[in-house]
């Protein structure tokens, strides 16, 4: 290897090779040594020897093809045709030396093999061209050329006699024919080892042939001589292969044989010395009786020694000979049941004598009973008359002894029947308990299935409208629970706010863009909220200001109350007003106010007018704001949000947790599963696989296209079994999401069938897979798949405090996710995830699966039918409507109507303006909450106010145009009052049909009954809650006296027959009909009543255990907080920090946050803005933004000026900047108009406000 010796190259693993082969050169060499010339030629050679021992460890055949032509080897005789097999025996010899010690094959050794390959190549030539001879001298049927064939010294067959030639070519000829006829090929031909198996076939049955033929000849022999022993043991000899030959017949075969034999030398010349054997039924052998030797080919003159028994007719004798005496010996063993067949037999004949004898006996039978009956006729007829001559005597005597006996048993069966009823008494009560029950079911079957009930059955469950101090008690328990549940609610979203806020100032502090100081100021705030919400009374607020009690107090809490009313029942009014204030506005709006006025749904009222809500307001958007179907999946409707938000909270958070945590936890739990369909990630983790187990670096690159990593097997059998996994995860949530369609909450079910009715009539051409598409947007991508990505973040299972999901985890949900939201969408798999294209087909069929889910969700009926309720159930329900509010929230809605009122109620007489008009213009938080709330000589008195804005009070709504007495203008509320009065009759008199009723005076006892009622109603509704009682209207109406109520039904039916609501030729049946509906609705008002109390108290535990999970999460951010003011002050013991803030300078100024002003050229020459809809580029000069920090750490207010004067302003929030960039969103618009970059912006914030 010295550089030199100016040598080819050397490896330093073949010294051993190198110092063997140029020892033995040197020494062939002589005494003068090997030349630079030679030395540089031998190791030029060996060197490529030592390379193609390496190619051979490899076992690579095409590796040593290319070594043996490429190399400077100079091997002798290749060809080029047989380089595979000098591959193939190389590699082989490589083994076999190693195996033995020997480290390298020489440059001798690999011509060795070389010449041997060749060798062995001609050879085959050879025999090949030999085997066609056979084959074409088989064709040529001459058995003598047949065997010039298979002496041919190149084939190389072993054991050809040239005796059995014509044995050997009938042979052939056999199994050629069965060659071609197994194949189907005539022109087949016989490979080497099968005419090799046939030589040996023909030579065996040679041998077989011969041995036959003596056994056979040896029988005739023994037989002639006439010695039976003699001929038993030449017939038992292996060699001629006789069947059931017996010793005990031998002296019968001896008979036989030799009279066989007799008339075979009859019939024919025995002078013969040759006889014919067939072998095998198809090859005649010849055999000579004198020199004992066989051929297969016919002698000359061949003559058959007839007296020569073959060995076909010797087994025939035996055949015969063996069955006789087998036959004989069956009988001799069967000697006893001969003997039973024999008796059966004599027994047979004697009974078939006795059954004859029987049917003679049998004919006569006739004449046998007329000779008895005549006989017993005459006895019976001697009796009779002798008893009838006592009877007659004895007359008096037996009429008196019957008369008792009579008695006795009447009495006996009454006194059982007595003792019976006494018996079974409870029996008895059960059985007419029973035929009450079931006659009142079929009354209240008549009631609720009858189109026309009866009066005197709607008379029977009238009491049932009566409201009992139980419904009174439930009343209040629900009203109670309500006002629980919302102030839980807010509460919980407030501290939620506080939470995300501690997140980011956190996440902030540790990006050092606020000091620790910022972060445990606003932990003091969250803990002191919290202590203040806990001790204060949440009714504080009633007590003070617009609760207070004096006039004009009450007529502006009145008013609001009537505003609020107004509000929440006609839909109209806020549906408008969310779209004419900014997307940012509207959403704090929604999030607040509107919620809050309908108490997040807690009872079915509020739930249905919060969907007429949502239905007003989201065909509202769809009209006026959809140009193309598919905005409403592009874009980000307000009302969609909204609703989605809604179901997902406080009200829809066990929907969403019944439904999709089992599979979620079953997936996060399965610590095997593993699903990535990222070729590129699968063909890394392969590598890392392998580099593992072998502990050396791979040689596969580490860096792949997603093309190249397809191009391994190894990849593409992974993708597929994650497939197959991900199909099987997929599935599950599947199947728990298609059999869970009654869970879904139904105002989401309604939403999307309002959704896809006003799509369908915008948009009439759109079939109907796209309306259902956008139906699938709704339901699964935006109300489920958030919870399958995210289900920490939705509350879908429990982590502890700083908790959270590993990546594998979250990874294999989202492909879950994703799979269905391909599904979802029928969105098929192409471009870049070509490779999920096999799961197109999956995704298909998923889709029809959620195709008929979606379906089925649209088909739901309306609020109406399922809430049994309309604009006229407050009427006549027992409570009123009761919202909690905040002063703030009171402010801001009364603002926001002015504001944009005439866009809201464009018609001046709408009650709106009414009512707007009572309540004047907009007060302030002192107003309402009254004078001295706040210490006028307070310097924090603006953040006080600030914070009592939020105090709550509750708002009993009620309608300032509800009718009062003898206003008949309303109907509908005329039938009302009619109807009350008469239940309060009927439920006193009789009567069958109500004219009769009211046409008959009632008696002294009937008013007296009523009067007991009415003062029993006054007692009830004195002791009622002031929200629980009944409008002063119908109370008036119930205490009149019976026959005052009669004259006035009498009246109003009258108006009702004029307006055509009632008709007296039918009896005033409608007005009954409506009764009845009453009673069922007040019997399944009590049901649900009962449903939402268990509903309320399941929801009221579901918050406080989302209450105590934020207090864990407050007590983990205490620890942590603690945790950074022990390292600070370890870290710098001389400074300390002032928490509270009592140890600022006293000339210290509070700081004021800097703006930053920019024009839009300078933000578009910095690359943030990247244009803006509507304006060339040449006028960004005449734009200016104006970037402005909040109170709020984190928050910026944005304001846009066009030529100076103020456009348009937007919140900021620079944790939804950190998200986007997270999510790598480049591009965001801001004002719906400027498209922003999102790196360059949060950019531009850290370095001009945290200096970053």
């Amino acid at each position: 290897m010295n550089p030199e010796a100016q040598l080819p190259i050397v490896y330093q693993t073949a010294a051993n090779l190198y110092q063997a082969e140029l020892f033995s050169l040197q020494l062939q060499g002589g005494r003068s040594g090997l030349s630079h010339e030679e030395l540089s030629v031998a190791v030029e050679m060996l060197s490529a020897v030592a390379v193609l021992n390496e190619v051979l460890d490899t076992k690579d055949p095409q590796a040593v093809i290319e070594q043996l032509t490429d190399s400077p080897l100079g091997f002798t005789n290749i060809d080029q045709d047989n380089l595979n097999r000098y591959s193939d025996m190389l590699i082989k010899e490589r083994a076999e030396a190693l195996s033995t010690g020997q480290e390298f094959l020489t440059w001798n050794d690999v011509q060795k093999c070389i010449d041997t390959v060749n060798v062995q190549v001609q050879e085959e030539h050879e025999r090949i061209i030999a085997i066609a001879e056979i084959n074409e001298a088989l064709n040529s049927g001459d058995h003598e050329q047949t065997l010039a064939a298979l002496l041919l010294p190149t084939a190389k067959l072993s054991g050809v006699n040239p005796a059995t030639a014509k044995h050997y070519h009938d042979v052939l000829q056999n199994t050629k024919q069965l060659l071609c006829q197994s194949s189907g090929d005539e022109s087949a031909v016989l490979w080497l080892d099968q005419i090799q198996e046939a030589i040996l076939t023909a030579n065996q049955d040679e041998k077989e042939a011969l041995a036959l033929s003596g056994a056979v000849a040896h029988i005739n022999k023994t037989v002639n001589e006439g010695d039976s022993q003699n001929t038993l043991e030449a017939l038992q000899a292996p060699s001629v292969g006789l069947r059931a030959v017996l010793p005990e017949c031998a002296d019968t075969y001896q008979d036989d044989l030799s009279q066989k034999q007799r008339d075979g030398n009859a019939k024919g010349s025995t002078d013969g010395v040759w006889v014919k054997h067939c072998i095998k039924d198809k090859y005649d052998y010849f055999y000579n009786l004198e020199t004992e030797q066989g051929t297969w080919e016919e002698p000359e003159g061949f003559e058959q020694n007839s007296g020569h028994l073959s060995k076909e007719e010797i087994q025939n004798v035996v055949t015969c000979v063996t069955a006789e005496y087998n036959r004989e010996q069956l009988w001799l063993a069967n000697e006893c049941f001969v003997t039973k067949l024999q008796a059966r037999v004599r027994g047979y004949l004697v009974r078939k004598k006795h059954a004859q004898r029987m049917e003679y006996l049998h004919q006569q039978e006739p004449h046998v009973i007329k000779l008895q009956a005549c006989w017993k006729g005459y006895k019976q007829r001697k009796v009779y008359k002798e008893r009838m001559n006592l009877l007659q005597k004895n007359v008096a005597s037996i009429v008196k002894i019957q008369s008792f006996v009579k008695m006795w048993k009447a009495k006996r069966e009454y006194n059982q029947r007595q003792q019976f009823f006494k018996d079974h008494e409870k029996e008895i009560v059960k059985i007419q308990a029973f035929l009450k029950a079931n006659k009142a079911r079929e009354d209240y079957r008549t009631l609720t299935g009858a189109k026309d009930p009866p009066l005197s059955v709607v008379r029977k469950f009238v009491h049932l409208l009566e409201q009992s101090p139980l419904d009174l008690q439930e009343e209040q328990e629900v009203t109670r629970l309500r006002e629980e549940v919302v102030t839980k609610i807010r509460s919980n979203q407030q501290m939620e706010k506080d939470l995300n806020l501690m997140d980011i100032k956190i996440g902030l502090l540790v990006k050092n863009r606020i000091t620790l100081q910022d972060v445990v100021s606003h932990n003091k705030k969250m803990k002191s909220k919290k202590n203040k919400a806990s001790k204060d009374d949440p009714m504080a607020g009633d007590r003070l200001g617009i609760k207070g009690l004096s006039k004009g107090k009450r007529r502006k809490l009145e008013a609001y109350q009537h505003l609020f009313y107004l509000l929440q029942t006609n839909p109209s009014y806020l549906a408008k007003l969310i779209f004419q204030m900014p997307q940012n506005k509207s959403t704090k709006f929604m999030d607040t106010v509107i919620f809050t006025l309908y108490n997040y749904a807690s009872n079915q009222r509020e739930e249905y007018l919060l969907l007429k809500l949502f239905k007003t307001a989201l065909e509202e958007e769809i009209n006026s704001k959809v140009d193309q179907i598919q905005d409403i999946v592009t874009g980000n409707p307000t009302v969609i949000k909204m609703v989605v938000s809604f179901n997902r909270g406080a009200r829809g958070h066990n929907t969403l947790r019944q439904l999709l945590a089992p599979v979620i936890k079953d997936i996060i739990e399965d610590k095997s599963l593993g699903l990535n369909t990222n070729p590129v990630e699968v063909y890394k983790a392969w590598v890392n696989q392998l580099e593992s187990a072998t502990g050396e670096a791979s040689k596969l690159p580490y860096e792949v296209t997603p093309e190249q990593a397809m191009s391994h097997e190894e990849v593409r059998n992974r993708l597929q079994a994650s497939s197959q996994t991900l199909r099987s995860a997929t599935d599950k949530v599947l199947n728990s999401i298609v059999s869970s369609l009654d869970n879904l909450p139904y105002g989401m079910r309604y939403i999307a069938k309002v959704l896809k009715n006003s799509l369908h009539e915008k948009f009439p051409d759109a079939s109907e897979d796209e309306l259902l598409k956008i139906v699938g947007n709704l339901l699964y991508y935006r109300y489920m798949n958030p919870a399958i990505v995210a289900p920490d973040g939705f509350d879908i299972i429990d982590l502890s405090a700083g908790g959270q999901l590993h990546q594998d985890q979250r990874r294999n949900l989202g492909s879950v996710a994703k799979m269905l939201q391909h599904a979802a969408a029928k969105n098929l798999f192409e471009g870049e995830n070509a490779h999920m294209t096999p799961m197109n087909n999956y995704i298909s069929q998923t889709y029809e699966k959620f195709r008929l889910f979606f379906q089925s969700a649209c088909d739901v009926p309306e609020p109406e039918e399922k809430f049994n309720i309309d604009e006229y159930s407050d009427m006549v329900n027992l409570s009123k409507p009761i919202i909690y509010i905040s002063i703030e929230e009171i402010i801001n809605t009364h603002s926001l109507l002015l504001e944009h009122l005439d866009a809201i109620s464009p018609e001046r007489n709408d009650l709106l303006h009414e009512l707007l008009q009572d309540l004047g213009d907009v007060p302030d938080v002192e107003a309402l909450l009254g004078e001295g709330a706040v210490d006028p000589n307070d310097q924090n008195r603006e953040s006080a106010l600030s914070q009592l804005a939020k105090t709550e009070i509750s708002l009993t709504l009620t309608s300032k145009f509800e009718l009062l007495e003898g206003d008949d203008r309303d109907l509908k509320t005329l039938s009302t009052k009619t109807k009350k009065l008469i239940v309060d009759v009927i439920r006193i008199q009789h009567g069958e049909t109500l004219p009769d009723i009211l046409e008959t005076p009632a008696t002294a006892a009937q008013e007296s009954e009523h009067t007991r009622i009415v003062e029993r109603r006054a007692v009830q509704d004195a002791q009622t809650p002031e929200g629980l009682k009944s409008s002063p209207a119908l109370l008036e109406d119930s205490q009149l006296p019976l026959e005052q109520k009669k004259r006035k039904i009498i009246r109003n039916l009258r108006n009702l027959e004029q307006a055509g609501l009632a008709t007296a030729s039918n009896k005033y049946q409608d007005l009954i009909n409506e009764i009845s509906k009453d009673i069922r609705y007040q019997r399944r008002y009590r049901q649900r009543r009962k449903a939402e109390l268990v509903k309320l108290q399941q929801t009221l535990t579901a918050l406080n255990s989302k209450t105590a999970f934020y207090q864990e999460q407050m007590n983990y951010y205490d620890a942590y907080i603690k945790t950074c003011l022990d390292n600070l002050n370890r870290k710098n013991s001389r400074r300390s920090i002032k928490l509270d803030g009592k140890g600022e300078d006293k000339g210290s100024k509070k700081w004021k946050p800097q703006s930053l002003k920019y024009t839009a050229a300078k933000l578009h020459e910095k690359g943030v803005i990247l244009e803006i809809e509507g304006l060339q580029t040449n006028q960004f000069k005449n734009v200016m933004f104006d970037i402005s920090p909040t109170e709020e750490v984190g928050d910026f207010e944005v304001k846009a000026k066009f030529m100076g004067v103020e456009m348009e302003k937007v919140q900021l929030h620079f944790q939804d900047l950190l998200q986007l960039q997270y999510e790598g969103v480049a591009v965001m618009k801001m004002f719906d108009k400027a498209k922003v970059n999102v790196n360059l912006l949060i950019f531009l914030l850290n370095k001009k406000f945290y200096g970053k």
